[in-house]
């Protein structure tokens, strides 16, 4: 079973409070297991580890609150999750860095979130890059969508614009591999 950091989970809990309020919070930990209910009603700790199951249910639940219910929304909350967490802490890369650099530090940064799997990124010219997900333990749409809307918004915090990012292999769907392509002007 893998496990996530709480980072990812308080920057989507933060997205429902901000967007909603506390009528949204309530609305969403209504819907939510009692596990992930207790965690969210305790207060996301963004050093602890959390089963990954809570982020997926917590993803599909506020998709299906907020969003069509087609996990739409999930590449979204990615996004914001790069602003929410790496607008803070690590803002001085975004203004030394280049976006390779920047993806580079997504691979070192990896086991810091996750404790399981690991990330590759792979350099295809100057305004490509490869992202591949190998060996995770519990491989789930929600996380590529999720990892699929960071990785654009980091290219973007970063300096890249009209950012295209496709997922050609998932393995979700059978791949053995989840591969991430990305392209920038």
């Amino acid at each position: 079973m893998a496990n996530v950091k709480g980072s990812a989970l308080s920057s989507r809990v933060l997205w429902v409070q901000l967007g909603h309020g506390s009528a949204g919070i309530d609305r969403l930990v209504a819907q939510c297991s009692p596990e992930l209910r207790a965690a969210i009603e305790g207060g996301i700790e963004k050093a602890r580890w959390y089963p990954f199951e809570q982020f997926v249910e917590l993803n599909v639940v506020i998709d299906r609150l907020f969003g069509a219910g087609d996990l739409g929304l999930v590449r979204e909350l990615g996004r914001y999750g790069a602003d929410a967490n790496l607008t803070t802490i690590y803002r001085l890369f975004y203004k030394v860095g280049t976006t390779h650099w920047i993806l580079g530090r997504a691979v070192r940064l990896w086991s810091a979130h996750y404790d399981s799997g690991y990330l590759e990124v792979l350099t295809r010219g100057p305004r490509v890059a490869v992202l591949r997900v190998r060996g995770f333990a519990t491989p789930d749409v929600v996380h590529c969508l999720a990892v699929a809307g960071w990785c654009q918004r980091s290219i973007e915090l970063s300096g890249g614009e009209n950012v295209q990012v496709v997922e050609p292999k998932c393995r979700t769907r059978g791949d053995d591999l989840c591969q991430i392509e990305a392209s920038w002007e």
